[in-house]
């Protein structure tokens, strides 16, 4: 044992640190903590890590994360590094426009990338590093108890195995949190329904711009690309979300269900601009996938002393804002940190709760109130979601700017919060 607490020794068939959960979140841990010194191994329930949905962001406090991990290049490899992000209403009129990651000026990219080659990125470096007996599949864990010695995990017709402690990373279905908290209910429906696809096609704009266009009482769509070049003839993987309000909840809470075209393609017949078609766009999907937007209020607590939360399964929330994942990445950094410390490793989950639990909670609620596309609801509640002859009449230059800084302050990507880690190690 070393002064932490934790083994940094060679594996020799236990983990200190037991990862429940193979996905971004866990992957993430795995490579922060082989990186502070931490042995771990990670069980996911699967059978074959894949990482399931489309497009995701990485914007720069999460960039940042992964890119002190030595994985720029191959992220970049893969991913389209964003520009800018814009906003139009329903009708194609132009409502703003700002620079986005390196091209506003943070030392960090914007990532735009597919989910599977972010998950494919996070996979290889850990059995680069670590070797692949570090991650397990097939182990579906069916419960956790601890002692004052360490913890118990228990998987379903598998061996239950020992650690020092044990982090659940098991997504917005999490076994763990459902043992501490077992009368928590279902999630929280917003009152949205989404419908996600990637569809290859042209470039539009610059070749690298997040565009948002419309509101929820006809339809919001969220696009931009993840892949360039896909077909050596220069298109592009496009991915987009197309949000509804609709007042039933409407869809299993699954990633991977089947969504019909129909069932909104109407809302956007008329989205035609010059540098987008929307409803091809649509048709020409690979696939639709359904998912309602949901969430769950904050906890009071994630560590229970040998045992805590991570990623979604501490703090699910609405995905706005590409906060999901970089929350995960975020939390990963914390612990990490709280653990490389030294010292018991019960007070290291209880540093890290306190430190990420309020941060995460304040972005849970911003979501469901003020997120960063609240641009498009003002727009929308001042015209009457009608067209406008200017913007400048309908909304200031300087209300858009305090709607998008004041998201980028609670989300903690700011630039004055990252200048300010610009010189500390980031764990």
């Amino acid at each position: 044992m070393t002064g932490n607490g934790l083994d940094s020794g060679n594996d020799n068939g236990a983990a200190d640190v037991v990862i429940i959960g193979g996905g971004i979140g866990g992957l993430t841990l795995a490579l922060m903590l082989h990186r502070a010194g931490i042995a771990f191994r990670v069980y996911e329930a699967v059978p074959e890590l894949r990482e399931v949905g489309v497009g995701i962001n990485l914007l720069p406090h999460a960039s940042r994360e992964l890119i002190a991990l030595g994985l720029e290049a191959d992220l970049a490899r893969h991913a389209i590094i964003t520009r800018e992000s814009c906003f139009f209403n329903r009708f194609g009129q132009f409502i703003h426009r700002e620079p986005v990651g390196r091209y506003a000026g943070y030392p960090w990219p914007q990532f735009s990338i597919h989910r599977a080659d972010l998950h494919d990125t996070l996979l290889k470096a850990v059995i680069d590093r670590v070797g692949p007996d570090r991650v397990r599949t097939g182990w579906a864990c069916t419960g956790v108890e601890q002692d004052e010695d360490g913890v118990t995990v228990h998987f379903k017709d598998r061996p239950s195995q020992r650690g020092a402690i044990a982090v659940a990373c098991d997504g917005t279905k999490s076994v763990v949190r459902r043992q501490f908290f077992p009368d928590e209910g279902a999630p929280l429906y917003s009152g949205i329904n989404m419908w996600r696809g990637v569809t290859v096609q042209a470039p539009f704009l610059t070749g690298a711009s997040m565009v948002r266009i419309g509101w929820l009482n006809t339809a919001k769509l969220l696009v931009y690309p993840i892949r360039d070049n896909v077909d050596g003839q220069g298109n592009q993987l496009i991915n987009w979300v197309m949000d509804v309000a609709t007042a039933d909840y409407p869809a299993e809470q699954d990633w991977n269900q089947a969504g019909e075209i129909g069932d909104f393609i109407d809302r956007v017949r008329d989205w035609r601009f010059g540098w987008l078609d929307v409803p091809e766009m649509c048709r020409n999907a690979e696939r639709v996938l359904e998912y309602p937007m949901v969430d769950r209020d904050p906890l009071p607590r994630w560590s229970h002393g040998r045992i805590s939360l991570l990623g979604d399964a501490a703090h699910p929330m609405y995905p706005r804002g590409a906060n999901g994942s970089a929350q995960a990445i975020l939390d990963c950094v914390a612990l990490s940190r709280e653990l490389g410390k030294g010292g018991d490793p019960v007070q290291a989950l209880a540093r890290y709760e306190a430190e990420r639990l309020p941060a995460t909670a304040k972005v849970v609620l911003t979501n469901r109130t003020s997120p960063p596309d609240a641009i498009l609801r003002e727009v929308a509640v001042r015209t009457g979601d009608a067209p406008f002859r200017r913007i400048g009449d309908v909304i200031s230059e300087q209300e858009i700017l305090e709607l998008s800084s004041s998201y980028e302050r609670v989300a903690g990507y700011d630039k004055d919060t990252l200048r300010a880690k610009e010189e500390a190690p980031t764990w």
